[in-house]
């Protein structure tokens, strides 16, 4: 199986931040030029960039898109997979249209199931779906709220939908660099079909190859570790296609 790296733009307020266990208040800021920071990703070697409209994801609604913009016109050989704020089949639309290759659908997976079916079906491999769990269940509007609903369940429920991925997100792991959680992610990727990427707690090298050892899960994004130099991207890339 290919394994592949997805480093990390997180937007708040046009900024890049990355948060501390989904807390807004937690935002350190690592560069205030998104598309820039795009660029270095891709010069780097990077096939894709991993960005989020946190903003967007509280209001559910679009909220940096002059941010998101520009980051596409500044790595038009990258592929860019964006989640926060697409609620509906308009805003879905019209940021394929505008370039992206893959929307997110987090929160809408869990309170709009039709939405996120009817996305997978008219966008085919173009639309991934967001776990993101806390102590094992579902939690939705920007990290907020958590539901009933256990990763496991959800990800089994929407097998049959067409996504393209799926992305787990251990919530108590991200952007604390305490490693990946590959146990989990492992045993989600079991029991679905679906292409399962690791999020959160990615904290060195050895994340990225215990996760490759597992021979289920299909790629990993890359997030604080990367911005604060204890992830290589040389020696990542090399150890996600060892």
């Amino acid at each position: 199986m290919s394994f592949e790296l997805y480093p990390a733009i997180d937007l708040k307020g046009g900024q890049v931040v990355r948060l501390k266990r989904g807390e807004m208040d937690q935002a350190t800021v690592y560069a205030d030029d998104p598309a820039a920071q795009a660029a270095r990703f891709a010069a780097a070697g990077f096939g894709w960039v991993h960005v989020v409209d946190l903003d967007g994801a509280f209001a559910g609604k679009p909220a940096n898109a002059g941010a998101v913009r520009g980051i596409l016109a500044a790595v038009p050989g990258a592929r860019v997979q964006l989640g926060g704020g697409i609620r509906d089949m308009a805003v879905a639309e019209a940021w394929l249209e505008a370039g992206v290759a893959r929307i997110i659908l987090g929160s809408a997976a869990v309170k709009d199931a039709d939405f996120a079916r009817a996305a997978c079906r008219a966008f085919p491999g173009r639309v991934a779906l967001g776990i993101d769990a806390r102590d094992g269940y579902v939690a939705t509007e920007g990290w907020a709220q958590t539901s009933g609903v256990t990763a496991e369940e959800l990800a089994v429920r929407f097998a049959d939908a067409g996504a393209a991925a799926i992305i787990f997100t251990d919530i108590a792991r991200d952007g604390m660099l305490t490693g990946v959680n590959v146990a989990a992610t492992a045993a989600l990727a079991r029991v679905v079909d679906v292409p399962v990427i690791a999020s959160g707690g990615v904290a060195s090298v050895a994340d990225i190859v215990a996760l490759r050892a597992e021979g289920v899960v299909s790629g990993a994004i890359l997030g604080r570790a990367l911005y604060d130099g204890r992830v290589d991207p040389a020696e990542a890339l090399a150890a996600a296609r060892r």
